[in-house]
């Protein structure tokens, strides 16, 4: 599953190509991509054929292009999210295979392609925003845009402004987001009573930070998965949320992490962080800290939540007190 990096990568590499451009058609080739649009096939190319993309914005995993819609019988060209904002966006669900490619139209369709959005021309600019999705878990589908609760601008994009896509109101900030509140993640934190891993991937209290992303982190911090989040000193919050800031800028300076053929950029190219992970996924191989420290601890891997979770038993000792 992309992970926050993965994310703004894509975001990123899209808002360069579409930004200010028109929708000027739709084909829909899979309808299992768009079955989050409950209105179906034709709704969904109708509101977005002669709509201008405004921007492309995200907060935590979720990505969404606000829409100003076109003129029309019913519809007044700029739509409003309450205070004269846009009123509606393409929202993007890349799911565990989903893709947004920038292609030419001569580029051949490829095997798994669901959705085509063909864009006013630009020179030197592909003409089509393709989706493909192997496994059809992600897709697209329209959806409103709300105020934001704090007033903030709704996520990361070009141009600020306080709206979010329906859908990802009920989340947090994440760490990446110049609007994120130390303060009232730490106040928040201590109240969850639970493990330091599960409440970081609590997409209520910080967004974006995945399984993957909270092992590097956790790592890099020196703290242990289990450790209890009533117990943690504001320096050790402090800690873990610059670690998990860190790793994420690294991932996103290596393209994202890609572990298949599956993750890629708007451009088709894979990310490369994975060749510096420090935890995850390395069961048995050597901690490269206490490495550099001349100690030998191996990497130890623990079933969590379903999951799995990668530690060092010498740099990121279990807490007596740990329940999670």
């Amino acid at each position: 599953m992309p992970e926050l990096p993965e994310v703004e990568v894509v975001r990123r590499g899209l808002v360069s190509w579409v930004r200010g451009r028109t929708i000027t058609s739709v084909d829909v080739l899979d309808p299992r991509s768009i079955r989050r649009h409950a209105l179906g096939a034709e709704d969904f190319a109708g509101n977005l054929q002669g709509a201008r993309v405004l921007d492309v914005v995200r907060r935590g995993k979720f990505l969404w292009l606000p829409l100003e819609e076109a003129e029309g019988p019913g519809r007044d060209g700029a739509g409003s999210a309450g205070s004269g904002g846009p009123a509606v966006a393409l929202m993007a669900h890349l799911g565990m295979s989903g893709q947004l490619l920038m292609q030419d139209s001569g580029v051949p369709d490829e095997k798994h392609l669901k959705i085509r959005l063909r864009l006013s021309p630009v020179d030197g600019m592909p003409e089509q925003l393709r989706f493909v999705d192997q496994r059809i878990f992600g897709g697209l589908f329209v959806t409103s845009l709300v105020p934001t609760s704090d007033g903030g601008p709704g996520g990361l994009g070009e141009l600020p402004a306080p709206f979010i896509a329906e859908e990802a109101s009920h989340i947090a900030r994440d760490p990446l987001d110049p609007h994120f509140s130390f303060d009232s993640f730490y106040r928040r934190l201590r109240l969850r009573r639970t493990g330091l891993k599960r409440a970081l991937l609590d997409q209520g209290l910080v967004s974006g930070i995945g399984n993957i992303y909270a092992d590097e982190a956790l790592w890099r911090a020196r703290l242990h998965y289990a450790r209890p989040t009533d117990t943690l000193r504001r320096a050790e919050a402090m800690r873990v949320l610059d670690a998990a800031r860190e790793v994420m800028l690294d991932a996103l300076a290596a393209g994202g992490t890609s572990f298949d053929s599956l993750y890629v950029n708007v451009n088709g190219a894979s990310g490369y962080f994975d060749r510096s992970l420090n935890a995850y996924g390395r069961e048995n191989q050597e901690c490269k800290r206490c490495a550099a420290a001349g100690l030998v601890s191996l990497m130890k891997r623990e079933q969590f939540m379903n999951r799995s979770s990668y530690t060092c038993p010498v740099c990121q000792p279990r807490p007596r007190n740990g329940r999670w």
